[in-house]
């Protein structure tokens, strides 16, 4: 496992780790919530919609107001999405790092390609 899988995945953890202690993964005893995935990742998208509305009005955040509120709940969605990935224990760090390498091998990667009529320049 190379550095940046290494330091991914301790987020992972972390994020989970936070997640777990202050029960979003237990009932009021300490049981493990059969959680649905679905709602999850919708929550992730939430964060994401968010900082598009705070994109689109210029707002600082609420709770961080020193900060853009995008800036903010773009680090909600990859607390979410890391918490996610804890939860069922998937190594982001090294889907990442796999992900970054292929995606250096695609055609519709390459500048060339994505600035065609058609392609991906935006």
């Amino acid at each position: 496992m190379n550095d940046l899988e290494k330091k991914v995945n301790e987020l992972r953890d972390l994020c989970f780790s936070e997640s777990f202690k202050n029960g979003w993964h237990t009932d009021e005893n300490g049981k493990i919530l059969d959680k649905n995935k679905g709602e999850m990742i919708s929550l992730m998208h939430s964060e994401i919609s968010e900082a598009l509305e705070g994109e689109r009005k210029g707002l600082m955040d609420s709770h961080l107001p020193s900060r853009p509120m995008a800036e903010v709940e773009l680090a909600d969605a990859i607390i979410r999405i890391m918490d996610y990935c804890g939860r069922w224990e998937y190594d982001i760090g090294g889907a990442i790092k796999e992900k970054l390498e292929y995606n250096k091998t695609r055609e519709d990667h390459k500048r060339q390609t994505r600035m065609q009529i058609g392609g991906k320049k935006f």
